[in-house]
């Protein structure tokens, strides 16, 4: 009898447990997974003033813009694939970098309020930030002012279609890079300084500790951030460009994002903007599973072990 206690004990403990979750499970089905069902419209002729049920089926029709190369969507794809390139190279890489330098730091009053600093953009809105960025480099912002009172002409740098791409990875990187060292600076946290006082006998230099003990160790972190940024790949940012998109014009801004709202919300074509979300989801899908098998052939844990 007294065997069947302590498991007795432990399933009400885990029964407790597990209520806990119950309203957390029941927000992820509600809000992320009910709504999957919606992806049905990309298949009709959907109008929502008769609903899913009664909108008439127009099976792959609404993919055409795919199949048939429509030239607003080759745009958008094209431009979101420039940005994610951009954001790729020079985005990506910045918060570790800002975090080996954090690092560096020996006074840990000064690092604290150095990150401390850092991190306030990061819970400003995109309304908020390009507003801010507006009032400096806007037709009427403070560099204008000064290029005028200098007299230099002037320079609309958030007005000009060729600059904007530029525009928007400055504009993340401002906002989002000392957020993003929370992260490396906990994984920094965790190295064994016995092995840079190793490294530092063998005649190692910062640089040589830096190469052979410090990215070693955030290179399974790397590879797990990457491979999640890859899921949301097509995802370039939609509030922050559809705030400037008046600014610069379609061309030079039109996004998978902006175009399944303009196309969508604003011209009614809910089965293709539809198509086209569900085409992009199942892209990063792909672009997690495809990034995670090629980490487990480096070596690296991915997101997951098959």
């Amino acid at each position: 009898m007294s065997q069947l206690t302590g498991p007795r004990k432990k399933r009400r403990v885990d029964r407790g447990l597990f209520w806990f979750t119950v309203p957390g499970i029941a927000v992820v089905l509600l809000f992320h997974y009910v709504p999957l069902l919606g992806n049905v419209i990309a298949f009709q002729d959907y109008q929502p003033f008769i609903g899913i049920t009664h909108s008439r089926w127009s099976g792959l029709d609404n993919f055409s813009v795919l199949f048939n190369g429509d030239s607003a969507f080759l745009h958008a794809l094209s431009n979101t694939f420039q940005l994610l390139i951009i954001q790729v190279v020079f985005v990506f890489p910045a918060p570790i970098l800002l975090a080996l330098a954090l690092n560096s730091l020996v006074s840990e009053r000064v690092k604290k309020a150095v990150q401390n600093v850092l991190y306030l953009p990061h819970f400003l809105s995109w309304v908020v930030v390009v507003a801010l960025f507006q009032q400096m480099l806007g037709s009427g912002g403070l560099v204008n002012v000064f290029l005028r009172a200098q007299d230099l002409g002037t320079w609309n740098i958030i007005g000009d279609p060729e600059l904007f791409k530029g525009l928007l990875t400055s504009q993340v990187i401002w906002k989002d890079t000392g957020w993003g060292t929370i992260l490396f600076l906990a994984a920094l946290s965790r190295v064994d300084t016995d092995l840079y006082e190793a490294a530092a006998m063998d005649g190692a230099g910062r640089l040589r500790q830096t190469w052979h003990v410090t990215l070693p160790a955030l290179g399974g972190l790397v590879v797990l951030l990457l491979i999640l940024r890859l899921g949301d790949a097509l995802s370039v940012g939609f509030e922050q460009i559809i705030l400037q998109q008046a600014g610069v014009g379609l061309p030079a801004s039109e996004v998978l994002d902006t175009y399944v709202y303009n196309n969508g919300l604003l011209s009614g074509q809910w089965g293709v903007s539809a198509a086209v979300g569900l085409v992009k989801g199942l892209v990063g899908v792909v672009l997690v599973l495809g990034a995670n098998k090629l980490a487990h052939f480096f070596g690296e844990e991915g997101i997951y072990r098959s």
